[in-house]
């Protein structure tokens, strides 16, 4: 079915944003994931080209566009091209928001040019050792010292964890209240008593740098308190729904990319004199998957649209992201197998896309938390 969400003006950033693919990221990316992380050139490169900060005013040198169907685009185009290293969504949909809304002027004339233009790379901390989803066993605290907050604690699986410059610190502000006594603090590159531990061996997005973070009496200056004290559960809450969603676009971008590529396979390779297309079986997995793709990106698109408005709401971004993701799982499972041998080694695109993708059913909240959070819509 024909998609029927994008503009003209889209489908010439899409063209944009597969140029900047050819040119500053495929040729480098094998290097990038022997090393682990991907060149801080690399985030310039883009910031050069338009693709950071799109979301972001004009005149902090961003995009000045709410329309999320650019994101939509970007993300779509670097799941393709099988780049995740470059975190580019992580910067703009998941980051982004907080340093455009919750933000002070001074905060806005600090920080958002280094964002648009590369120069100032973001990650957000909120999983420890001990907590993921749940908000509630964050231990990690900040305490109150007149003019400054002495942070202490760590954080873990921070993506851009070695190379961010700024870190959105979820932090204990209040210790009886709960995930209502929870704020959020920026910390920037060297300031001391902030460290960083090893950069993670993952199975999957090896260009992608996954770091333990270290706080010991950090000292965080007070107008580095992003939004309200004790207001990082709302504001949290407020954006989570367009982290969810950014992944799910990249989770359906996958599957069908790998039918893609799985549906030429077999037709070329052969098993008994005949090519693998010819047997029913075969036939059946791909009209299955296929039939799934396109439910899903129907559900998918409708809600890009609705959040390109404003009107998607949490639950029906936790559906989105809970459906796509575990139909990315599953569609890599099938087309792995359909590959026979080849699909099992790594340099080939369909076990690339395999361990690269297992990740999406965990980060951003897990299946389970997607469910529980539809299902307490519906049951109460």
């Amino acid at each position: 079915m024909k998609r029927q969400i994008f503009a003209p003006e889209h489908d010439a950033f899409r063209a944009t944003v597969r140029a900047f693919l050819a040119r500053e990221v495929l040729p480098y990316y094998e290097q990038w994931e022997k090393d682990g992380i991907v060149s801080r050139e690399a985030w310039r490169a883009a910031g050069k080209q338009g693709l950071l900060g799109l979301a972001v005013p004009e005149e902090y040198g961003g995009g000045g566009t709410s329309d999320f169907r650019y994101s939509a685009v970007l993300a779509e185009e670097f799941t393709r091209a099988g780049t995740p290293g470059l975190a580019l969504g992580l910067h703009n949909d998941i980051i982004g928001p907080y340093l455009t809304s919750l933000t002070t002027d001074e905060q806005k004339r600090r920080w958002l040019p280094g964002f648009c233009d590369g120069s100032l790379i973001t990650a957000i901390a909120m999983t420890e050792p001990g907590a993921g989803s749940d908000l509630q066993g964050i231990r990690t605290r900040a305490e109150d010292r007149g003019d400054h907050w002495l942070l202490n604690g760590s954080k873990t699986f921070i993506s851009n964890g070695i190379l961010a410059d700024l870190v959105i610190v979820v932090a204990k502000t209040t210790p009886e209240g709960g995930a209502r006594g929870l704020s959020l603090l920026a910390v920037e590159r060297g300031t001391e008593g902030f460290e960083r531990g090893r950069n993670l061996d993952k199975i999957g997005q090896k260009a992608q740098d996954t770091a333990e973070l270290f706080f010991h009496d950090v000292r965080v200056p007070k107008e580095n308190l992003l939004g309200e004290r004790d207001g990082a559960f709302v504001h949290l809450m407020t954006n989570l729904a367009q982290e969810r969603l950014s992944i799910a676009v990249s989770a359906i971008a996958a599957a069908e990319h790998l039918l893609e590529i799985t549906t030429a396979y077999v037709k070329e390779r052969e098993a008994f004199g005949r090519p693998l297309a010819t047997k029913q079986h075969i036939r059946f997995e791909v009209a299955e998957m296929a039939t799934e793709c396109a439910v899903t990106r129907t559900f998918l698109d409708r809600c890009i649209e609705d959040h390109s408005i404003g009107q998607l709401d949490a639950v029906h971004a936790s559906m989105a992201k809970w459906w796509a993701t575990e139909l990315q799982k599953r569609v890599a499972d099938r087309c792995l197998q359909l590959h026979g041998g080849y699909g099992y080694m790594s340099e080939h695109a369909v076990a690339k896309a395999f361990t690269d993708g297992r990740i999406q059913t965990i980060y951003g909240g897990t299946t389970e938390i997607m469910k529980e959070i539809i299902g307490r819509s519906l049951l109460g």
